[in-house]
């Protein structure tokens, strides 16, 4: 399983660093050029009598359909000393429920020509087919059957519970910069869960018994807590009637609130240094706790997006223009903000000196470009240009058949809506030099960062 900083893993592939499959869904982004009320998806949706909610995004370019359930639980809804049980449980739906065998899911799946995959995240756990369109209703029986009918014995939770920790072994324990980055997030939250590793830490995985993972499948996976998206060459109309017999016969329990411990204010500065004879390439980072489109001062997200862009957008931005191609510093250099978290999000600095440049004036340029930041602000114009460039860049989402799938869901399993997604553009286009200037000061601010060295042992 994949993870990304903000989303973790793909089913039966392993764990990438913590870098933001969220992310990648913003890059892409959620805007079409002028005229911005054209929409972005046009989706359409509904609601099934047991509480599911359903989204369709047509597109008949082929006939064929992707089908995604998005669980409103990932690892940050763990509970506490048993960090990785929404990764276990992803890796555990593919295994037998009362009707089918252990792996026949995806071998029915193989058999009817389509391609599946998983993945769990911070703040929701997904699961995706890809098939032809007359064998739509056939994965949604099995989706759904696994909803309810799920079987976790103590012989599948050992076998998987050992491919998790050698996927941990060789992705993160064996990797020096996904170490630091495990360290530097667990510094940089202090109280809320995004602390943990959505992998989980060795010893809490090693602890989870299978009462753990049966009381998180029961708890959270169910149809309230469920988002079904279908993209394709599908409408509303025809999808209404196979939802009603698949998910539609799963009884509605109560919905389950989500209760997670605050972060509470940052007064203090942190530092995280790793040195290791594996490294190559050293690289530093600063972080800084920032807002979301819904923790935190909410009001500052669309701007952060922006500001991210003029500052780390590209070959053109401020601070790959200043350390890369000017001062020739660095090989690399950029920022990276997601707005999409469920709770606190992250807003970061990084670059990765050149042969014979020391950290101090890596660390220094990168200072003086914020103190400029933060002093004289940015321009109208710059504004503009990003604005413009993240338009166009986002053009093409609505070409990819699970692009819309992907942004929807995500969203709406993150607590937002589909007009939050469809107003996309409106917003970024409210955005202004003053709001972006306003975002930077009211967040970057070094008492709630956490810096990272990466650097190779000394001689």
């Amino acid at each position: 399983m994949n993870a990304g900083r903000g989303l973790a893993y793909r089913c039966r592939s392993a764990f990438a660093a913590q870098a933001g499959f969220l992310g990648v869904l913003v890059v892409l982004a959620l805007v079409l050029p002028e005229p911005a009320r054209a929409g972005v998806f046009n989706p359409q949706t509904f609601r099934l009598d047991n509480g599911m909610q359903v989204v369709v995004v047509p597109n008949h370019r082929v006939p064929v359909v992707t089908q995604m359930v998005w669980y409103k639980a990932g690892s940050a809804d763990e509970p506490p000393g048993r960090s990785g049980v929404a990764h276990l449980l992803e890796h555990l739906m593919f295994k037998g429920t009362k009707t089918l065998a252990p792996g026949e899911f995806s071998r029915i799946l193989a058999r009817n020509g389509g391609r599946e995959n998983a993945f769990t995240s911070y703040d929701y756990t997904g699961y995706y087919q890809t098939v032809a369109l007359d064998r739509l209703e056939l994965v949604m029986e099995m989706e759904s059957d696994r909803m309810t009918n799920l079987v976790i014995t103590e012989d599948e939770l050992e076998t998987e519970r050992r491919v998790i920790l050698e996927e941990r072994r060789l992705r993160v324990d064996n990797d020096p910069s996904s170490i630091l980055a495990e360290q530097a997030n667990a510094a940089l939250f202090m109280n809320h869960p995004y602390r943990r590793p959505i992998i989980g830490w060795e010893h809490e995985i090693r602890a989870i018994e299978v009462d753990d993972v049966r009381q998180f499948y029961r708890r959270w996976y169910t149809p309230k807590n469920a988002v079904l998206v279908v993209a394709g060459d599908i409408t509303a109309e025809e999808l209404r009637p196979l939802a009603e017999r698949t998910y539609g016969r799963i009884p509605a329990p109560p919905a389950t609130p989500r209760k997670r411990p605050s972060e509470p204010p940052q007064k203090v500065k942190r530092r995280v240094t790793l040195r290791d004879s594996r490294v190559r390439q050293p690289s530093w980072s600063r972080t800084v706790l920032a807002p979301s489109y819904t923790t935190g001062e909410t009001e500052h997200a669309h701007a952060l997006e922006v500001l991210a862009r003029i500052l780390g957008g590209g070959a053109t931005s401020r601070i790959y223009r200043s350390l890369v191609v000017e001062g020739k510093l660095a090989v690399s250099a950029g920022v990276s903000y997601d707005a999409d978290p469920l709770g606190p999000s992250r807003f970061s600095f990084y670059a990765s000196p050149r042969p014979g440049v020391t950290m101090e004036a890596i660390e220094a340029a990168m200072d003086a470009e914020v103190e400029k930041l933060l002093r004289d602000g940015v321009s109208d114009e710059e504004v503009a240009r990003a604005k413009k460039h993240m338009q166009a860049d986002a053009v093409y989402a609505r070409d990819s058949l699970r692009t819309g799938a992907r942004v929807l869901g995500s969203a709406l399993a993150a607590g937002r809506t589909v007009e939050d997604v469809e107003t996309w553009p409106e917003r970024i286009g409210a955005v202004d030099a003053a709001r972006v200037n306003a975002a930077a000061r009211a967040v970057i601010e070094a008492e709630r960062s956490v810096t990272a060295l990466l650097l190779p042992e000394e001689d």
